[in-house]
């Protein structure tokens, strides 16, 4: 009750959800079914109403129906469309009521206490939402009741002339072990479990179902709650004359990003693609994509890389609206002004402009690799997408040093275990005078990559009379040595 207004609940139930979803796009008037993968094993997940006619039913194995339908037309199930496809039916119904949640995953609830009058009635709504569904070819079953357990339970269990006491108790929302041990003691209904005494079935069967039949009845409230709405990190400028000027689209973006900025403050997030859109006067359009190494939203650093880009503007007869949209957002917490913070933002910066010159592919770091092995001990990235932070504090000392520069593995004529004392070295002879090691590398054992030769590893410092210290390898599986690195 609300100000003594009697609560009004609908269930939006969706029987078909799947298939409903993949016939937009394939439509077929003979049997049709959606599949997805259980145990292994392909099963039936959602068919239409002509694969039910013919026999077919869902859960039933992919192989079986084919023969026993050779005619049936199938997709595979795609959960995550089908989601974002409930997700546009939920703003759809915000039309009818603003109080709309999601109820699983094939079915929606609207609290239409004091919207309903809007539409003459319960009624009216009801037939107004199948007449939609119809239009859609969308199959709609509708339950409205006075609690949302009565409501979800009338949508999918419910008959013409049915009442709440006239559910079966499946219409409950338990598990199906509940299910099962209501049905053994010989109750079919809801009336047949109301008719018994609570305690005992708490004490047999637990307090969840009462819980949900209290639900059901309305003596226990249910919330609906209402999915929030997602930011919309976008911001747009009117103009009341056409501009062209290189200076007057610049004032324009800038007093745009100021907005834009703050927006994204307020939810402490950051842009790492914006789009200014530029529509000109002959309905025309243009687009500027700016991508950004780090999630930014300072204005006064995003602006001069826009200033990069508008020369290549052609305005025409005039620009007349400019919008600018935050493509994609990543979370950016709140920080310190100044300190370290500091320095990784400038560095965003600095690659975000020679981005913007060159692509952000183009510019690209060193990152530590998870492997002993020197070929794999590092990475290059794109630095767009790991960027670079500045050093904090001292390097980590290295247990072993490693070499300056560092190159493919160079083969060496010499024997033994020890390092060759004269050898060629890219058609110079060269003298060791002194050696250290040995240093043994092993290769992971559970990655294979044919790339990587040899396998097994001794590596030796070695000090020459012409000055150079090298790094070499002798690989025991292949009697052989190699050169990989110079020190400085």
């Amino acid at each position: 009750m609300r100000q003594g207004v009697p609560r009004q609940i609908i269930s939006m139930w969706f029987p078909r959800l799947s298939s409903d979803r993949a016939l937009r796009g394939c439509r077929t008037d003979g049997p049709f079914a959606v599949t997805s993968k259980r145990n292994n094993a392909e099963r039936i997940h959602c068919l239409n109403q002509a694969a039910e006619v013919v026999g077919l039913h869902r859960g039933m194995s992919f192989a079986d129906a084919r023969a026993f339908c050779p005619e049936l037309v199938s997709r595979p199930g795609c959960p995550d469309a089908d989601a974002r496809f409930l997700e546009a039916l939920r703003r759809h119904a915000t039309r009818y009521c603003p109080w709309v949640g999601l109820d699983g995953s094939d079915g929606l609830v609207l609290d239409i206490t004091g919207s309903v009058h809007l539409w003459g009635g319960p009624e009216g709504l009801l037939a107004e939402m199948r007449d939609w569904a119809g239009r859609a070819g969308i199959e709609l079953a509708t339950g409205l009741a006075h609690s949302r357990g009565a409501a979800w339970g009338l949508a999918r269990f419910g008959r013409p002339g049915c009442g709440i006491a006239d559910l079966p108790v499946e219409a409950l929302r338990l598990d199906q072990g509940d299910i099962v041990a209501l049905q053994r003691l010989g109750i079919r209904d809801v009336a047949g479990l109301q008719a018994v005494r609570r305690g005992p079935v708490a004490r047999r069967l637990g307090r969840q179902v009462l819980m949900r039949l209290d639900q059901l009845t309305g003596d226990l409230p249910e919330p609906v709650t209402p999915k929030a709405e997602a930011p919309h990190f976008g911001i747009r400028l009117t103009l009341p004359e056409p501009i062209g000027l290189v200076d007057d689209l610049r004032m324009a973006i800038e007093r745009l990003l100021d907005g834009l900025c703050d927006k994204l403050k307020a939810h402490e997030a950051g842009a790492r693609q914006v789009t200014a859109i530029l529509r000109r006067v002959d309905h025309g359009s243009q687009e500027i994509a700016l991508r950004l190494a780090t999630p930014m939203r300072d204005a006064q650093a995003i602006l001069p890389l826009f200033d990069l880009r508008l020369g290549e503007v052609d305005a025409g007869f005039g620009i007349d609206r400019v919008r600018l949209v935050a493509d994609q957002v990543e979370h950016l917490p709140l920080r310190q002004i100044g300190g370290l913070a500091e320095g990784a933002d400038n560095l965003g910066v600095l690659i975000s402009r020679l981005g913007t010159r060159l692509s952000l592919e183009a510019v690209q770091h060193f990152a530590p690799g998870d492997s002993h092995t020197p070929e794999r001990g590092f990475a290059v990235l794109p630095a767009g997408g790991h960027p670079v932070l500045p050093q904090i504090g001292p390097p980590r000392p290295a247990r072993r040093p490693r070499p300056i520069r560092l190159f493919a593995p160079e083969p060496l004529e010499g024997s033994g275990n020890a390092p060759p004392a004269r050898f060629r070295w890219r058609g110079v002879p060269v003298t060791a005078e002194r050696a250290e090691g040995p240093e043994r590398l092993t290769p992971e054992w559970w990655r294979e990559d044919v790339a990587v030769q040899p396998g097994l590893r001794d590596y030796w410092q070695v000090e020459t009379d012409e000055g150079r210290r090298l790094w070499l390898f002798h690989a025991p599986r292949e009697m052989a040595w190699f050169v990989q690195g110079e020190f400085g």
